[in-house]
């Protein structure tokens, strides 16, 4: 298939009679690829629903390369809509997001204005614009938007765009520029700073009551530099805005800094109107000021999203491959599945993979969060980015590039930190409506205070002041950076939080649901109990083992485990057949036989009777018990053969984190496919205080359902494929990192440690992360709340303005990064967290 998506500039030839072509109006065409259709009735049903799509003049769909031709008129619908229409009728158009790193971006407005403009790129679905990080995520229907009109849409609209390749060396090339950036501010500053100095010498020596003036024409001259060239910053960003049509916060620091520059040149000029104090400092320091703000906010935004670079860091650029008996080093992009990379001691795996030969140990602790080295032997599995101990080892590729652990964690990390939290939906509608309201504060200010007083000078330095103390930065601010540092802190322990609504979710959680094989116990359960009805138990064992030679489950690997360590062959069986939720069957010597629970055993009218108090005593001291029978022969009832105990223990942490989750008032329940006496022997163990057991596989959502409510919001942790539906019903899924990929691309959070004890570090650092986000908010809205009426009451100066307004986004930001500091509260490993 070819899944590719092109842009044709000129309408196709050959549908001369399509009405726009009739009118002498050429329409736009567009190929999109359409997956899903398996038959001309597909095709001619995608074509039939394209036709009804408005502004659509034609619609061709070719099977044989599964996509759809669409000639239509432009300014109306266009390839998202088309996309919409083709899913509606059952198909699927796939999807592809782009990452820009913005530059440009001063305020919460300049970032509505690049979402604005990327948003009306043909084809773009939806756009994360992350003041924050100076960074855009766009998700587009498959290449319909070239690269060139993402780009020329941000510039268009004022700022500067790059497309991130997000390999390593894209990378360091932007840590180079960010870093050049962050040197050419500073000495802007520097230089804005020392010709700003004597003008704040001459104003704090007034105010101390010592006679010292500089000539007027001294102030104009150290303060047009400042105005006019280190300022024109704000001027050329403020001209965008306007042409944009919006304002931001360089329209209000050229604004307020012009009325006060302004004025002062009138005053200097025409000194009769005046009463020879000129207003030149207000200008220069409200412009270091605001330099000096954004020069620490530049420093503060780097740290928010030092996890993400920590993580980056980790990627090794080469591997050492074994080609034709010869070891050469390539980029580890380029190393093939299945290929064999020797790592030496001290090097970090550069893909993930399986040991083949040596043994080692693996430091993980910056991507787990466990410090401890974990032992690795043939057979185990290491993961791209940690550090090899002292064994030289080769390693069989299963994964590299792009598709490994570390790739997806910076990915999920990455996705989380870009992504909008809900709350920021009501800021950016404010900060839309932010500078007109301030702009429109300022007039009356000026023209109260003409009315009032009439005082030329006192009015206009009073509506400077209000221009210059609003800033919507901190507003714009005050949710991403909290999110950026909360789930970086998070990735460190080792929890991997999707996004920002999964983060929102997770600090309202009131009860925990369970899943018990593999989340609270090991998930190695082994063979403690035989039990013969028909036979010696190695024929039972034997019997067992051959029907669970097809099965994936933990239990059939217990069986099959104590097969080999007892030495019993084991006999490839015809016809295995999993039945969900209940056990397998299989043809041995051409009978059926059976393994599972005592529900399939009913299901088949097996009597169970002679059996049924050893089972009993199984199950009650937590074991679960798999039985095993003959099927019916001809007029030859079905035979009960034996069963089979099973005891997975219960992980170490699990009462602590079952415990912990109580004391803090949560309700705890454990979800299980088990008996009822199995399942209540493991939650008395673990302390868990409901047990929904027998639950089948397709029931677990059900039961999630059931356990929700109007005023109750469930977490659902699990491991498994089969849990991966109820992680989805759940409130907020989470996922044990040794589990499935079902799982954890289902979940909202992944623990990449399997255990319990990370469920309470996860809903900690959701809880304490959205507390920063209040704080922040909180403290935003405040200062603009108090600030302007004092500035509009003229009971600040806009110098006092000017700081005040610097330092309020470099506060939120700094409140923000305390979060650095946050640790699991039950640390087993004593890791960084």
């Amino acid at each position: 298939m070819n899944s590719s998506t092109s842009v044709i500039q000129s309408g196709p030839q050959r549908d001369t009679q399509s009405p726009d072509l009739k009118s002498g109006v050429r329409p736009d065409s567009i190929v999109l690829p359409v997956q899903g259709m398996t038959c001309a009735a597909c095709s001619a049903r995608v074509e039939r629903v394209l036709k009804r799509v408005d502004g659509v003049a034609d619609a061709r769909v070719n099977l044989a390369t599964e996509e759809a031709e669409v000639d239509y008129r432009a300014g109306g619908t266009g390839p998202v809509d088309f996309a919409e229409a083709i899913e509606q009728a059952g198909f699927h158009v796939p999807r592809e997001t782009r990452e820009l790193e913005i530059t440009g971006m001063t305020c919460a407005t300049c970032a509505g204005r690049v979402e604005k403009a990327l948003s009306a790129v043909a084809g773009i679905e939806s756009v994360s614009v992350n003041l924050a990080s100076d960074r855009a995520s766009v998700s587009l229907v498959s290449g319909v938007a070239k690269a060139g009109d993402i780009v020329d849409a941000v510039e268009k609209a004022g700022y500067q765009a790059t497309l991130l390749t997000g390999d390593s060396a894209r990378d360091r090339k932007l840590a180079e520029e960010a870093e050049a950036r962050l040197r050419r501010e500073r000495w802007i500053l520097a230089v804005s700073a020392a010709l700003t100095a004597p003008l704040v010498v001459q104003m704090v020596l007034q105010l101390s009551g010592v006679t010292f003036r500089i000539p007027g024409w001294g102030e104009w001259l150290l303060t047009t530099p400042v105005q006019f060239v280190i300022g024109a910053r704000f001027y050329v960003a403020a001209a965008k805005a306007l042409r944009a049509g919006s304002g931001n916060m360089d329209l209000l620091v050229a604004l307020g800094t012009s009325a006060a520059y302004g004025f002062s040149v009138f005053l200097l000029f025409f000194p009769r109107y005046g009463t020879g104090h000129l207003y030149f400092e207000a200008a220069a320091v409200v412009i270091t000021l605001v330099l000096l703000g954004k020069y620490f906010e530049s420093k503060a935004k780097r740290s928010t999203a030092s996890a993400i670079r920590a993580l980056m860091d980790l990627r090794p650029e080469t591997a050492n491959v074994l080609r034709d008996g010869r070891e050469i080093a390539v980029p580890a992009a380029a190393v093939g599945l299945n290929e064999t990379v020797v790592v030496r001691p001290g090097e970090r795996f550069p893909v993930d993979g399986a040991i083949l030969s040596g043994r080692t140990q693996a430091d993980e602790s910056l991507l787990t969060g466990e410090s401890m080295p974990v032992a690795k032997q043939v057979g185990d599995p290491v993961t791209g980015g940690a550090i090899n101990g002292a064994g030289l080892i080769e390693v069989r590729v299963s994964a590299a590039g792009e598709g490994t652990t570390l790739t997806r964690i910076i990915r999920m990390v990455s996705g989380a930190q870009s992504s909008k939290a809900p709350v920021q939906r009501l800021v950016d509608r404010i900060s839309a409506v932010f500078v007109p309201v301030v702009v429109a504060i300022a007039v009356l200010t000026f023209a109260g205070w003409m009315l009032w007083s009439g005082d030329l000078a006192a009015s206009l330095i009073n509506a400077v002041s209000v221009l210059v103390i609003a800033c919507p930065c901190a507003l714009g601010l005050a949710t991403p950076t909290a999110i950026m540092v909360g789930t970086g802190a998070a990735a460190r322990a080792g929890i991997l939080i999707r996004d920002a609504d999964a983060l929102e979710r997770a600090h309202h959680v009131d009860t925990v649901v369970f899943d018990k094989t593999g989340t609270l116990t090991r998930g190695k359960p082994r063979v403690t109990d035989i039990v013969a009805l028909q036979g010696e138990e190695a024929d039972i064992l034997a019997i067992a083992a051959a029907i669970q030679t097809g099965s994936e489950h933990p239990l059939a690997a217990a069986v099959l485990a104590e097969a080999e360590t007892r030495g019993i062959p084991v006999t490839r069986p015809d016809g295995f057949e999993a039945i969900p939720g209940r056990g397998a069957r299989a043809e041995i010597g051409g009978v059926e036989h059976l393994i599972g629970s005592r529900r399939l055993m009913a299901d088949r009218s097996l009597d169970m009777t002679r059996s049924e108090k050893t089972a009993e005593r199984l199950e009650t001291d937590g074991k679960t018990v798999m039985w095993i029978a003959r099927g019916k022969r001809g007029d030859t009832d079905g035979q009960l053969l034996g069963a089979i105990a099973v005891s997975d223990q219960p992980r170490e942490t699990s009462a602590e984190a079952v415990g912990e989750l109580r004391r803090r008032g949560l309700a705890t329940v454990m979800l299980t496919g088990d008996n009822r006496r199995t399942a209540d022997a493991i939650a008395s163990q673990v302390g868990v205080s409901q047990v929904e057991a027998e639950v089948l596989p397709d029931q677990k959502a059900h039961k999630i359902e059931d356990l929700q409510g109007p005023d109750r919001v469930v977490a659902m942790v699990g491991d498994g494929v089969n849990d991966a539906p109820a992680l989805a019903a759940a409130d907020i899924g989470i996922a044990m990192g040794a589990g499935s990929d079902v799982a954890m691309e289902t979940a909202g959070i992944t623990l990449m440690r399997s255990d319990p004890a990370m469920v309470p570090a996860a809903l900690d650092v959701s809880r304490a992360t959205y507390r920063k986000i209040r704080q922040n908010l909180f403290w935003a809205f405040i200062y603009n709340v108090i600030g302007i009426p004092l500035a509009a009451l003229g009971l600040l100066n806009p110098v006092i303005a000017g700081a005040a307004m610097a330092f309020s986004s470099v506060s939120v930001v700094s409140n923000s990064l305390l979060l650095r500091g946050w640790q699991p509260q039950h640390d087993r490993s004593g890791g960084p967290s």
